[in-house]
């Protein structure tokens, strides 16, 4: 199977990463990612930002060389979506 991510309502396709049965899920995510830039077409690579030990939200954060801020997160839909519509370093995930 081919893995496929969602990031900002798009759907991104990468080409070299495979999902083989039994191991679907990888047991911690992935401290770095790389995406195309929106702004300007080139490679960004993003990192696992630090939460607390709450498995809800995985959010990553990079800026690109052209200085476009790219923000990506997997988890739970309302903590990904508060995450990408934040757009500041100062967010954090709060459990009530």
């Amino acid at each position: 199977m081919r893995g496929f991510t969602i990031c900002c309502g798009n759907l991104t396709y990468h080409p070299g990463f495979q999902i083989s049965p039994p191991f679907a899920m990888p047991a911690r995510p992935a401290r770095t990612l790389t995406f195309k830039c929106k702004k300007c077409a080139k490679p960004v690579q993003v990192f696992l930002q630090k939460v607390s030990a709450c498995s809800h939200i995985q959010p990553y954060q990079g800026i690109c060389k052209c200085g476009e801020v790219m923000r990506h997160a997997t988890g739970q839909k309302d903590a990904v979506d508060s995450f990408i519509a934040s757009g500041d370093s100062g967010w954090v995930h709060h459990h009530h």
